[in-house]
């Protein structure tokens, strides 16, 4: 969730996305003369009395009154004016805007204590939170900033997309457009900090202590061991971290293994529910492998669409990992695709939409989902979602490993494999950095699966090549029929897009690692998540597995849009651990999974049957 830190080494463009925080210290008089923009620091005063830490950028090449462009982080704020335009503004500077930024309550410069809340109370008018904080921000803005036109925008990637979306709880009569992007609506279910229910274990760790830790920087957490991997198996139960490593001082830590069950400490802050109808021009922007919040922006689409009148929520996805729309991007990780995407959406969509609402410029804003889409690289433009003339297609698992469309005989029977806890399925090759260590991180969700090849604990089960394209628009579903010796088990599904065996000239030259880097016969993740057996029933109320018993796993693969290519093949793989990205399962049913004893963690043997089936939307 520090958004884009990597893609910062990268693009230093990025300031207005990832400020990642520094010691904060007056800028220069000669950046201040040097910089397109003059740079003030100012505290803004919030109805209890706090004051937030805001800094305000104004170019100077434009004269006459600017709209606002207002981003709330808990990253911290510019320290000093940038040198030079970064690059994602480019597009924007065109229109020209007064760019403001504010440290959160409770993080850097800002009064209070920093919670990590999400709930709202728009029915308590006298109680503060993130909606009230940006209403008041808002409010004194368009009054004592100069020269500007009484009209404010929010938009920001990560926890900065989730501080523009809340402002549209009882928004401000000056917010007249909102880009939330990855942003997210519940912790418990499909961003951040769990999978449906099941811990993002590592993720956890490095972005809760990072945030909670020390209000005045942001601090890559310390392990003593090169591979992560190693660090948190060496732990044993999760409750160790928080014991031994934490202490009790990364207080929303503790809060979650405090509330393993979908209960209203989640629900409680589930701001999205707050929504009524669409009033503010919204932009909600994700990503089809976006390793952090791929979820949350969808969400708050498929609400505002439930109540918009006036056509103002639009959604746009593509095929980017965490807010990498925000710079340069024309790859999926290793695999280019020669369209400058990020740039694309960035001038063709993202300025258009602020230079309408706030400038009154150029042609209104479509509604619906625009959509880059994977494997053909193409935009397409949706008018909703799901889209019309998709159909639910059963793509059947065979005991011989086989994929295919044709429905498998009952006497097919099943394949087997033994899940441990001692030595779970690591989530991306080893030796891994820690979250924010290195980039390997941010296209994970993208890397060749081949690294797996060879785990007797990782069933696969692959298609003939495809005789024509095969076009997948919609939400994706497995629907496993499978069974574990224990009682209680996960099962990871993912859906694999494997390229020819000669999608790619050997190099001629190799240098050392090159031969490596080609993408004959890369296997591509498509969509990957995680279910829980213990919730399969209930997510408030878990229960325990029959041993050995058929049960149907319903495993949600979220949102895409992409074509697998004539010739290339289909692959789905099925494990029983993803480590340590997500915690691991005892396997035996236990009250807390964070809490389990040693003795808690068996062996399982797992059962993955006839009827298994992955639900494709394919468009024809």
């Amino acid at each position: 969730m520090r958004t884009l830190k990597v893609l910062l080494a990268t693009s230093a463009a990025l300031l207005s996305v990832a400020l990642v925080a520094r010691p904060q210290a007056a800028p220069a008089p000669t950046a201040q003369a040097q910089s397109p923009y003059s740079y003030e620091e100012v505290m803004v005063p919030v109805r209890d009395g706090a004051r937030l830490q805001t800094v305000i950028l104004r170019p100077r090449d434009k004269t006459g009154p600017l709209p606002i462009l207002f981003q709330r982080t808990p990253y911290g704020v510019p320290d000093a004016p940038p040198a030079k335009v970064p690059g994602n503004q480019v597009s924007l500077d065109k229109d020209g805007y007064i760019y403001v930024y504010q440290s959160m309550r409770g993080r850097f410069k800002s009064d209070g204590v920093f919670t990590l809340s999400t709930a709202v109370h728009p029915d308590k008018p006298k109680v503060t939170d993130e909606s009230t904080d940006a209403y008041d921000s808002i409010d004194w803005l368009v009054k004592h900033v100069k020269g500007n036109t009484g009209k404010v925008g929010m938009w920001g990637v990560s926890y900065p997309g989730f501080a523009a979306a809340v402002a549209l709880i009882g928004p401000h009569p000056a917010l007249k457009a909102v880009s939330p992007q990855a942003a997210w609506i519940d912790y418990w279910k499909s961003d951040d900090l769990h999978r449906n229910g099941a811990l993002r274990l590592s993720y956890a760790i490095d972005w809760l202590s990072m945030l909670q830790l020390d209000k005045t920087k942001d601090t890559d957490f310390q392990y003593d061991r090169y591979d992560t991997y190693d660090w948190f198996l060496s732990k044993g139960p999760v409750a160790e971290i928080d014991r031994q490593v934490f202490k009790g001082q990364v207080p929303m830590f503790t809060a979650l293994l405090d509330h393993p069950n979908h209960d209203r400490f989640y629900t409680d802050q589930r701001w999205s529910d707050k929504l009524g109808k669409t009033t503010v021009p919204t932009l909600n922007v994700a990503g089809y492998w976006d390793q952090e919040d791929p979820w949350g922006s969808w969400q708050i689409y498929f609400k505002q669409a439930q109540n918009d009148p006036d056509h103002l929520a639009t959604m746009v996805a593509g095929p980017w990992a965490h807010g990498w729309w925000q710079g340069p991007t024309a790859a999926l990780g290793p695999i280019p695709y020669g369209v400058p995407s990020g740039p694309q959406f960035q001038e063709q969509i993202q300025a258009p939409f602020f230079a309408y609402w706030l400038h009154g410029t150029g042609l209104r804003p479509t509604s619906g989902v625009k959509s880059f889409q994977s494997g053909s690289w193409t935009w397409k433009s949706y008018p909703g979602w799901p889209v019309p003339g998709a159909k639910a297609t059963e793509l059947y698992l065979h005991a011989d490993g086989s994929l295919s469309f044709t429905a498998p005989a009952a006497s097919e029977g099943c394949r087997d494999y033994v899940s441990d806890p001692a030595n779970p399925v690591p989530f991306r090759p080893r030796p891994m950095s820690g979250t924010y260590l290195s980039p390997d991180w941010s296209w994970w969700e993208a890397a060749d699966q081949r690294f797996l090849q060879g785990r007797p604990d990782v069933l696969s089960y692959t298609s003939a090549p495809l005789d024509a394209d095969l076009t997948v628009t919609g939400s994706v579903l497995a629907d496993l029929a499978a069974a574990t010796s224990g009682t209680d088990s996960d099962f990871v599904v993912k859906l694999i897009d494997v390229y020819p065996e000669d999608a790619a000239k050997a190099p001629e030259h190799p240098k050392p690692g090159d031969y490596a880097k080609s993408l004959s016969g890369y296997q591509l993740p498509i969509a990957m998540d995680v279910r829980r057996g213990r919730f399969l029933a209930s997510d408030t109320t878990p229960q325990a597995l029959v041993p050995n018993k058929v049960t149907h796993w319903d495993v949600p693969l979220r949102e895409h849009d992409h074509v697998f290519l004539k010739g290339h093949r289909i692959m789905v793989q099925v494990q029983s651990s993803w480590f340590p990205v997500i915690d691991r399962n005892p396997q035996s049913f236990v009250p807390n999974i964070a809490r389990a004893t040693p003795a808690d963690f068996v062996k399982a043997t797992q059962q993955v049957c006839a009827g298994s089936k992955i639900v494709l939307p394919v468009v024809r």
